[in-house]
């Protein structure tokens, strides 16, 4: 359900995939989300999903109906991020029964979602003030072509 005043997720909510993430990692996260007690509004999140490889793919799909069936309580908050295009991973196939589309938002309405959320509070964050937004932000990315120059 889509509110502006939902807060973002925290670190412990959201696991980024790339072809290098391990087993362990997709397990840890998959427990948080199923195990009793999870049921602390939290809602736990694998992005990207589609680019886990095969083996950590399998054991997702494994680790997440075990504890599905092992536990009674059927209130857990768990999404599965995937690419809509990317039709051969096995992710897409393993969990094909509980596809959503989601909901397309302009870019102006994601942006000021998370200039509402990402603000620095007054006072407690210098290094936003170091850029020249009219609002302070919490959050900033810096790129750059040279690794560990000094950001």
């Amino acid at each position: 359900r889509h509110t502006e005043t939902a807060p973002l997720p925290s670190y412990d909510e959201v696991l980024v995939c790339t072809p290098d993430t391990e087993e362990e990692e997709v397990e840890l996260l998959v427990r948080r989300a199923l195990s009793p007690g999870s049921q602390d509004q939290k809602i736990y999140c694998l992005l990207g999903a589609d680019k886990l490889g095969y083996k950590v793919s399998k054991q997702l799909e494994s680790h997440f109906f075990s504890l599905v069936q092992s536990f009674s309580s059927p209130d857990y908050r768990f999404i599965i991020f995937c690419n809509a295009k990317a039709h051969n991973s096995y992710v897409t196939t393993a969990f094909d029964a509980y596809k959503v589309t989601f909901p397309c938002y302009s870019k102006a309405e994601i942006q000021t979602y998370l200039k509402m959320h990402l603000k620095a509070p007054s006072g407690t964050a210098p290094v936003a003030q170091a850029f020249e937004e009219p609002y302070q932000q919490n959050v900033k990315f810096v790129f750059s072509e040279r690794a560990g120059m000094g950001k």
